[in-house]
């Protein structure tokens, strides 16, 4: 076995094989436990699939990009977008302030890694927290002191049994920065302070996070101390919002979730699910340019699917679908959406997907028709549709369609705020929530 490091770039929906790259030609997975534990954690949720052929090692990438390395391989799967394009994008999905640590210049931007853009951003809501003054509440202290503060703790005093002492049992409640929300702060800058491939990105988080820690406690970091953190939010503390955002989005990037919200195994590198930018980015878009309509996400057909309760000896809760996005209008459900990040102009619809599709369009009596929303860049794409039939009698039970959304437009959309572009953007929404006429 070689200890060199072999290293190898793909984009997203890629596959490189021996045939395709020398690098991979008689390469083969290291045979360590740790190695295959990680290979076969990828092949299971289909993050990433890696399969020895006689001759060499294939290598599939599908909706994830960033970087992992496994044994002595480097794998860096890369955005079709360009990293300045999708890091405008990314702001307008989760919200994030315009703020410039580093260069916003092409050439800067252009240079990071796809964690790098995020923690360029935590960097940047970070300092500017800072400099704006990290908040504070009161937090309950008690400790013997030798000038009194607060209140006389005479419970406690009764049990030093009358005891000479130079200082007082004492309850109070001093003002300090050391907060839940600023323990996840620091918590998350140490994160990224690993996890950054530029080297002075690796400083800057290692610097604010120093300013910290003077003040404020280390926590690790974990799926119930964000959503306590989350629950911490009020209206005085609304600025912490795009930084606990994107410290989830590095936490949640960091291993491999199977089950539940339980963390199965953790990855040696970054790998970022674009199917959840995709979703966010047109969540927003539609909540905010769809006019007459509300927007419910992840809306459950309740009772479409249910076992019988006469048969269901193991007693296990029905399924529940859940389409990406509900379009009401004045509560009646109108539309039914999913989005998926896969260029479907470029690929093919793989049948998982239209099935799924086909479930929800059948679910809509009154309108027999669902959608799913793919990312573009290629001007030229339109949407198609497939007619669902009756294999008998040929008749007609639902549609679904294929609805391209040229990120390049809306990117061009998303970043004016004329009057002609706010027409522009709810003619989109109008056109991704219901398409073309018939």
């Amino acid at each position: 076995m070689s200890e060199d490091i072999v290293s190898i770039s793909l984009s997203e929906w890629e596959t490189l094989s021996p045939a395709t790259c020398d690098r991979l030609d008689g390469l083969f997975l290291e045979s360590s436990s740790s190695s295959q534990r990680v290979a076969d954690a990828l092949n299971t949720s289909r993050m990433l699939r890696l399969n020895e052929l006689k001759n060499g090692l294939e290598v599939s990438s599908f909706s994830h990009v960033g970087r992992v390395r496994i044994g002595n391989l480097n794998i860096t799967i890369l955005p079709k977008l360009k990293s300045a394009s999708l890091l405008r994008l990314l702001r307008y999905a989760y919200g994030f302030r315009r703020l410039e640590l580093i260069s916003d210049s092409t050439h800067q931007v252009d240079q990071c890694g796809f964690e790098d853009l995020l923690i360029s951003q935590l960097n940047a809501e970070a300092q500017e927290l800072i400099s704006r003054g990290l908040q504070r509440a009161y937090v309950r202290q008690d400790e013997r002191l030798a000038s009194l503060r607060g209140r006389i703790k005479i419970d406690r005093l009764a049990l030093d049994g009358g005891t000479a002492t130079a200082t007082l049992p004492c309850q109070h409640f001093p003002r300090l920065e050391d907060t839940l929300l600023n323990r996840v702060l620091l918590a998350g800058l140490r994160l990224a302070g690993s996890v950054a491939s530029l080297l002075d990105l690796r400083r800057e988080s290692r610097r604010l996070a120093s300013l910290l820690e003077e003040q404020v406690s280390r926590i690790n970091l974990d799926a119930t101390v964000l959503d306590q953190a989350a629950r911490r939010i009020t209206r005085l503390s609304t600025a912490y919002v795009p930084a606990l955002s994107i410290i989830r989005l590095l936490v949640e990037s960091q291993g491999i979730v199977l089950e539940g919200r339980t963390m199965t195994t953790m990855l040696p590198g970054f790998l970022f699910d674009m199917n959840r930018f995709f979703q966010s980015l047109l969540s927003r878009f539609l909540k905010e340019n769809l006019v007459n309509c509300s927007v419910r996400d992840e809306h459950g057909l309740k009772g479409m699917i249910r076992y019988n309760p006469k048969h269901n000896p193991k007693r296990r809760q029905s399924p529940t679908p859940k389409p990406d996005y509900a379009i009401m209008r004045q509560g009646k459900l109108v539309s039914l959406l999913d989005a998926k990040y896969r260029d479907l102009w470029e690929k093919s619809l793989p049948r998982e997907m239209l099935y799924q599709l086909v479930v929800y369009a059948i679910s809509h009596r009154q309108q027999l028709q669902s959608s799913i929303l793919y990312p573009t860049t290629n001007p030229l794409a339109k949407e198609a549709r497939i007619d669902v039939t009756d294999p008998v009698y040929g008749k007609h039970l639902g549609q679904v369609c294929l609805r391209p959304v040229n990120l390049t437009e809306i990117e061009t959309l998303v970043s004016s705020n004329t009057a002609a572009s706010r027409r522009e953007r709810e003619g989109l929404a109008k056109l991704l929530a219901f398409g073309t006429e018939a």
